[in-house]
Parts: C-alpha cells; structure tokens; sequence
C-alpha cells in the first residue's frame, strides 16, 4: 500500500525558512541540497508511514521522527485516506513540544 504525502502550510514554510537559514551561513546550494533531501525523506513515508515515534500526548496521531539527528520531522498518518500530512520541520533543537501545542511564546 502506498500512502500520498502531502505538507502543512506550516511545515513549507519551516522548509523555506530553513533553507534560508542555511544558505544565509553557508550556501544556497548546500541549502537547497539539504531541504530537498528532508523533502525526500519525508516523501519516503509514502512507503512506511508507521515509522517514528507516536506522541498522542501532543496532538493525537502526531509521529515524530528524526532527520540526520538535526532536524525533527511531526507528521499525522491517516490510514483510512492512506495519507501522510507533514506537520512540522524543526530544525536546530526547536522546542516542536511546544509549537506542537501551540505556544505562542515558542515560536
């Protein structure tokens, strides 16, 4: 079974704001290298959505998983549509836990 992935207005724009960053310290092309590689992984779920870690106590069927240890990814999984929705991109050790439950003062 093959899940379609789709991203959160929010998620696109930690993208965007991610690759800005880092093209802000390093390089464009090392940003867009880097942002289009999170893009695949997180396009990966189509074919193994269950991976990650479930965190109801945040929003229930929010997974979390991990991108090269420097970025976390939140995603919702909904079976019955066979759909993958990218919540969130946090990258740098952000507090997703409290964006995740809307905080305002963690943004």
């Amino acid at each position: 079974m093959s899940y379609r992935v789709q991203f959160a207005p929010e998620a696109l724009e930690q993208l965007d704001a991610l690759e800005g960053y880092i093209a802000h310290v390093d390089s464009s092309a090392v940003a867009a290298r880097y942002v289009d590689a999170i893009v695949a992984y997180c396009e990966s779920l189509e074919t193994f959505p269950e991976r990650g870690v479930r965190r109801d106590d945040l929003l229930p069927g929010l997974r979390i998983t991990n991108y090269r240890r420097n970025a976390v990814i939140a995603f919702a999984l909904d079976a019955g549509a066979e759909t993958v929705t990218i919540l969130g991109v946090f990258y740098g050790g952000r507090d997703y836990e409290a964006i995740m439950q809307g905080d305002p003062d963690s943004l």
